[in-house]
This record gives structure tokens, sequence and C-alpha cells, in this order.
């Protein structure tokens, strides 16, 4: 099977029209073979094309490659997924003494240490992550280790980063230049905004109205501390230069060996369950997302930044991989239309719609009322008529930017005794999916949506 590379062009110019989009980047690796193309512009304001060469930023992509570098300590004896953290770093403290001596690497690869994201600001410097360790003394308990699933969007890799960076002496970005793109042969991808060619990058956009399409974003980077998490740059023919290790046993496209294969079987066997299945996948991996297809395992790495988003599909029964790359976003019915359109070409598998409600459920919802609250996101759940109800409280300084309410109401459409569907409100939504769960003391204790982890404010 081939792609229709001209009507998949036209399909993508038409739905990034339909989105408010500016461009996208799109590769597929396919029995080794690669088909890439790029439609739209690089920044609206200056309407400079974007090309297959165009850099973006890959946002939590990252978490993979970091991955994939303390693989390679492990498999060198240098460190031990199942060691205390502090057997790395002695330093290591958290505000739970229990925490402080059982957090492992794999459950930062896991996403289930549950220490909050309380780390200050470390700065810019180059001691960033010694200092985001250094920061967190203090930092409370979201769950105990290995509780639930809680996504860090920054913590949890900065330590592991923090630990390649101990045992190889080195800054995490001279660790992944030396470990990863060298010997890969990458010479696009990138761990700092100032490295990237401005001639070649990607400026992120946000989308406030339809009437006002997309505006270049106000924050073009992220802050140096969500390094080893989220800010990887790269093009999609070195994002799949990545896909094509994890889809041959570790091998990168120029033969160089990166990780065991050994290595690769760890990272996709090592699982732990999600708590919201659907918007992703029921399963975490160590860097890898593990979706369900009908059947079929399907690993995913995804990421944004604030106007930019990276999406990555691995389907080894396939011997496929696809990414897209886009500078607006994210926007899960875009993601969906152009990877389903692309994997029927390829006779491959496609994407599952979300479940529909179950309206014959009968739910005690009182169980499930309350306020589910971190630092910058509080759930508010409210039974009404017989019916649960979302409010969520944005950040006013958010709100205030994109021109919506600081309180937003949405409904909650049960699938099942813990998932729900939380339809939009407004066209520039999409359905999203929240689970509550963990009723061992009564009420629900967690509220999880977009893989973030709310704990219930008692």
């Amino acid at each position: 099977m081939t792609i229709d590379a001209e009507r998949l062009r036209a399909g993508v110019t038409a739905l990034l029209a339909e989105y408010d989009i500016p461009s996208a980047a799109i590769g597929v690796l396919h029995d080794g073979e690669i088909t890439e193309f790029a439609i739209g512009v690089r920044n609206v304001e200056t309407g400079a094309p974007t090309t297959t060469d165009t850099v973006y930023q890959c946002g939590s992509m990252t978490k993979t490659w970091t991955a994939l570098a303390f693989l390679q300590l492990v498999e060198e004896g240098k460190a031990d997924l199942d060691e205390p953290v502090r057997a790395h770093l002695p330093e290591f403290t958290v505000a739970d003494a229990g925490a402080t001596a059982e957090i492992t690497p794999r459950h930062l690869l896991h996403h289930t240490n549950g220490v909050e994201e309380d780390y200050g600001d470390p700065g810019e410097g180059d001691d960033v992550y010694e200092r985001m360790v250094e920061n967190i003394a203090d930092a409370p308990q979201v769950f105990p280790p290995g509780r639930t699933h809680g996504y860090s969007a920054a913590l949890g890799y900065a330590i592991l980063g923090r630990i390649l960076e101990v045992r190889d002496g080195k800054r995490w970005d001279d660790v992944m230049r030396d470990r990863l793109f060298d010997r890969m042969g990458l010479t696009s991808t990138n761990t700092r905004h100032d490295q990237v060619d401005g001639t070649r990058a990607a400026t992120g956009h946000l989308l406030r109205s339809p009437e006002e399409g997309p505006i270049v974003t106000p924050v073009d980077h992220l802050p140096r501390a969500f390094g080893p998490g989220g800010n990887i740059t790269s093009t999609v023919r070195e994002v799949l230069a990545m896909a094509h290790v994890l889809l041959h046993e570790g091998v990168a496209p120029n033969g160089n060996r990166i990780v065991s294969a050994d290595s690769v079987r760890e990272m996709k066997r090592s699982r732990v369950p999600v708590p919201d299945p659907y918007l992703f996948g029921p399963e975490w991996a160590l860097g890898l997302m593990v979706c369900d297809w009908h059947g079929k395992t399907v690993y995913a790495t995804d990421g944004s930044t604030i106007g930019q988003n990276a999406r990555l599909r691995l389907l080894p029964d396939s011997n496929t991989a696809i990414t897209m790359l886009t500078n607006g976003g994210p926007r899960e019915a875009f993601y969906r239309e152009v990877f389903n359109e692309i994997l029927s070409d390829l006779g491959a598998v496609t994407i599952p719609d979300l479940p529909a409600p179950d309206p014959t459920l009968d739910l005690d919802l009182s169980r499930y009322e309350g306020v589910y609250e971190r630092p910058g996101a509080r759930h508010e759940v409210s039974a009404e008529g017989g019916q649960l109800h979302l409010t969520l409280v944005l950040d006013p300084v958010q709100a205030e930017f994109l021109r919506r309410p600081n309180r937003v109401r949405y409904q909650l459409l049960p699938v099942s005794e813990t998932h729900f569907l939380m339809p939009p409100t407004d066209a520039l939504e999409d359905t999203r999916t929240v689970a509550i769960h963990d009723f061992t003391n009564g009420p629900a204790r967690y509220l999880h949506t977009n893989c973030r982890v709310h704990p219930r404010v008692e």
C-alpha cells in the first residue's frame, strides 16, 4: 500500500484552513521508506512558507528522547531503574520522607512519582536541573509513589536529566548531543531555542477566535526547566529517525546502535495503567504512551508548547511510524482526520472513536461532587438535575489573553462508573475525557484529565 500524497496534501490544506492552524509538516516511515511534505506558513505575520526542513518545537515528545538516553545509562551499569533516586542523587529530598526513600527512576519515567511540580524558579543557567532538585525539598505529594498515574510536565524528567548530568559529568544538553543526536547523525535536532537557525524555525500561534484567526504566541519558547521534558526542537525526518530506533530494535537509520533490543523491549513492556484511557491510551510505558487501536498495540509520544504541537505514532504490526508537527493547536479532531487518512491509505488500523455515553448508568452523583485542585488548575464537580457538571477555573492571566471567562461550565456524560465525556462549550475546543476515580474511602479521591491528576480538596 502507498500514500496518495497529492490527495493527502489537498486534504490537509483544507483542514489547516478549517482549524486555523498555520502549517503542518508530516512524515511517514513505512517499510523503510519515508514520505514527507509540508503545507502552510511558518509565521502568519511574515508569510514565510514551511518546508520539510522547518524546525518545530516538539514539547513533551522530548521525554522519549530523554528516556532513550537514560536506558543507555542503565545498559552501562551507571544507573538502575529500580534503585531509589537517592542512590544516584543523595541530595534528593521531598517533603514526604517515605517518598524520598521510595521514588525510583522507573516512577519518574512512568509518571507515578506523585511529587508536586513545586520547584520554584530555578533560573536559566547551566545549573537549572541541579537547582530544581534542590528546590523540591518541601514539595508535597499529590499521591503516594505508585498509587496512580499523574503526568509530570517538567519535574520528573528534569530529575532524570540531573542523574544523566551527574553520571556523565556534563550538561544535559551535551549529554543528549553526545549520546543521541551525533550518534544518529542528526543535524537539525537541538535542546535549546538559541541553537535553532531562525530562518528555519516555526513560530507558535494561538487562536482566540475564528474571526481574528491565529496570532503569534507571546511565549515563543518554554523555560529551560522544561528541558529534559519538553525543549527539543526537530524536523519530521529527524523525529522519524527516533521512531526508526524504536521500530528497529534500537538501531538508527544510519546503522548505529543507539540502545539494545532489550532496552527497547523494556521501554515498551514496562507499563502502568492510565486512569483516563480514552485521550491517548490505557497504559504508560517508559517514555511512551500505549494505545489500543481496535485490539492492535500502538505506541505514541506527543508534545505541546505554547503554540506548537507534535505527534508521533508507532505501529509495529505495520512497520509504520507517522509524525506531524504543527505551529498551532493542539486539536484532537484535526490530528484524527489527518492520521486516519494516512492510515487508511496504508491499509493500517485507524484511530478508534471516543466511546458513546451510557444513559442506563445509575450513578450515586454525590460520590463525584467536590473540588479537585492542583496549582494552576481547579475543577469543581457538582450535581444538578440528576446530571454531573464540571466547572473549570482558568488562570486569570490566561483567560484574559484568550478572551475567555475565568469559569467555564461543562456537562459530564458518563461512559462508565469512572469515565466521562466532556463535550465542548465552543467551536475552538474538542470533546475531552475525564476520569473520576479511587473510591477507597467513599467519595472519589482523584480527577484525571489530559493525563494530569488532581486530588480532591478536603
